[in-house]
């Protein structure tokens, strides 16, 4: 990913108004008085329809946990600090790529993805004016903690902020630039040299990840979808997609 200097304009996402329609009823209603008819029969009133109650309306997000090993740790201990990881061989599933090839080898300082956590963002009220049962609230969406569900992730984030890409390009980009390691880091380049190294699974240098960072993702990045996220970012406004890049960029 080139330097800072080669994309000069910022993409820019206009904000999002939800609206909100409230209705209102009064605690009581009214009796209305019979009418005379011209035939035998008099009117009969008008009932009038219920309206239940509002009900609050929760938006959830999920992030990422993650942990940093220490000397001694093996995936075992980990696991058992950490049950939502589903054991140490799920945990080294998630982490392969961090990891390597021997799951015995924990270098100290490493960090791992130990699972996953729902937080509650906010809070709406929703008016219904019908006597059905209320619906029950949609369940929340999850990802798995591996590369699938990272790129999986990013692309809901993505279709929400009208970013253009494929899950099909953004693995084949991940796998020649990082092969998979969410950790992974450039060293040798001319980017390196300058003091500003590749990072992450799409390589994103430092100012280029702060010029195209979309709201709602970590500001780290080595976080997988918030790395996959920027680089779609900038991807979209240099190449018009990261569907599009197939070599350095």
């Amino acid at each position: 990913m080139p330097a800072p200097g080669k994309h000069c304009r910022r993409k820019t996402s206009s904000p999002f108004t939800r609206g909100m329609i409230a209705a209102g009823a009064s605690g009581a209603a009214l009796a209305l008085p019979l009418v005379c008819a011209t035939s035998a029969h008099a009117a009969q009133p008008t009932q009038a329809p219920q309206v239940t109650k509002a009900a609050a309306v929760t938006i959830n997000d999920v992030q990422l946990v993650t942990y940093k090993v220490v000397a001694g740790d093996t995936l075992s201990k980990i696991a058992q600090k950490f049950p939502q990881s589903g054991g140490w061989q799920k945990l080294y599933d998630a982490n392969r790529a961090v990891i390597g090839a021997n799951p015995a080898v924990l270098p100290p300082g490493l960090t791992l993805t130990v699972g996953t956590k729902t937080v509650k963002l906010g809070s709406a009220p929703k008016a219904s004016t019908t006597s059905a049962t209320p619906a029950a609230p949609a369940s929340t969406k999850t990802y798995a903690n591996n590369l699938d569900g990272w790129i999986k992730q990013s692309l809901d984030i993505m279709g929400k902020a009208h970013i253009p890409g494929t899950y099909n390009g953004i693995h084949r980009n991940v796998m020649r630039e990082s092969s998979g390691n969410p950790r992974a880091i450039n060293n040798w380049d001319s980017n390196a040299a300058a003091g500003i190294p590749s990072k992450g699974l799409l390589q994103v240098i430092d100012p280029t990840f702060k010029a195209y960072h979309v709201p709602g993702t970590s500001m780290d990045p080595y976080d997988p979808v918030a790395n996959i996220t920027a680089a779609c970012n900038y991807a979209a406004a240099k190449y018009g997609s990261i569907d599009n890049v197939n070599g350095a960029y």
